[in-house]
């Protein structure tokens, strides 16, 4: 008997690990040097946060076009051109020396990004199906953990030589652009509708309440994750425990390395449970680990709640994605995966205030408890939709 490759060595994976490795490039790798950026520039800190807003902007606002787009004319006619605009107008970023130009290349660099975070997602949908999808994205998800943990490190590294050496980094998209281009291997729409057509069926496909379950999960995870735990726990740890940068970003590395071991064993977790059992499960553990936080008082010990969050997020973001590109028809899959990636920008951008409201009448620990109760909300949506295939 001939052993089975294992899914990790396939080419065309490998390929995509590469564009999602680019997707989460644009900002970690940048952040540990805006202390030079803003002296080099004569600025402050409120305008070096543009730096990020005009950079993600754009993928809010457009990443449902590119979805439009990678189904009408193709997921390479719109990925390729993508990986060189991000990889020409974040390189040119390194070499400029006035701020408002920066921020017109970061416009650009954020245009070519647009894609980049759902059209990787769409084609793990394209090429692999049942089990194999599910590996496959737990493996992206894996990949995508690893880089969103170790680009502060490799950003600060680079800023020892200056602040725009971490810049250059973008022009590795150049190959993986040139390596989608010539080695990728994947299925292309075919379609005959007209534009009319294609939007009018794709309302029909987005209009079941699974498919807009799953967008509400997708929101609610970023809503909790970028409002509670990346800004008030970070907070806690700084004011209540005084730890310095570096112990923060150490212990938020937990909880990325945490999430890519265990979304790297989704397939084996697949076998046990459905993906939406997994999923309920999930948001049982993100609920458990939001409670325990303000009942802890040692710094080292927060890491007990934030391995079981890493834990929680390691099984749901990926089994999310699996069952959305299993509910979108080949014709259709980039619209909705462009969809589910404008859901999770949204919930990144009204975490943070959402959680601030609570912050400023209630107190910094009742964040996590509220947090807490919004992902309990997820298993009782579970119970709605259980019913539906693949739920």
């Amino acid at each position: 008997m001939v052993k089975e490759k294992a899914l990790y060595l396939d080419r065309n994976l490998q390929i995509i690990f590469g564009i999602t490795l680019m997707a989460v490039l644009g900002v970690s790798s940048i952040t540990p040097v805006f202390p030079q950026v803003i002296q080099k520039f004569n600025i402050n800190a409120e305008q070096v946060g543009l730096l990020i807003t005009f950079f993600t902007l754009p993928g809010a606002v457009l990443a449902p076009f590119s979805g439009i787009l990678a189904d009408r004319f193709g997921r390479k006619t719109i990925l390729v051109p993508s990986l060189f605009l991000f990889a020409v107008a974040g390189t040119i970023c390194a070499f400029i020396r006035d701020f408002n130009i920066l921020l017109v290349l970061r416009i650009f660099q954020g245009v070519g990004a647009a894609a980049l975070s759902s059209v990787n997602f769409t084609i793990i949908g394209d090429l692999y199906t049942g089990k194999q999808r599910v590996k496959a994205m737990g493996l992206n998800a894996s990949v995508l953990s690893v880089g969103t943990a170790s680009y502060p490190l490799i950003g600060g590294t680079l800023g020892l030589l200056g602040w725009n050496y971490p810049f250059v980094l973008p022009v590795i998209a150049v190959p993986i652009g040139l390596l989608v281009l010539t080695l990728l291997k994947n299925p292309e729409p075919r379609s005959s509708e007209n534009i009319k057509e294609y939007l009018v069926n794709t309302w029909k496909c987005l209009r079941s309440i699974r498919v807009l379950a799953l967008f509400g999960i997708g929101l609610l995870t970023f809503v909790i994750l970028y409002g509670t735990v990346l800004t008030y726990f970070t907070l806690l740890l700084g004011n209540s425990f005084n730890a310095s940068p570096l112990v923060i970003g150490l212990i938020l590395s937990a909880m990325s390395l945490t999430t890519a071991l265990v979304s790297s064993q989704l397939g084996r977790i697949n076998n046990w449970f459905s993906l939406g059992t997994t999923i309920r499960l999930a948001f049982l553990i993100y609920s458990l680990a939001l409670v325990l936080i303000p009942f802890i008082h040692n710094l080292w010990l927060l890491l007990i709640p934030v391995i079981i969050y890493g834990i929680a997020h390691g099984a749901n973001f990926p089994s999310v994605q699996t069952v959305i590109t299993g509910l979108a028809p080949l014709e259709y899959r980039a619209a909705f995966m462009s969809l589910s990636t404008t859901m999770l920008r949204l919930g990144q951008a009204i975490g943070p205030p959402i959680m601030a409201l609570v912050y400023i009448y209630m107190g910094i620990d009742a964040t996590f408890y509220v947090a807490a109760a919004l992902a309990l909300l997820v298993p009782i949506i579970g119970t709605v939709v259980r019913r539906e295939k693949n739920f």
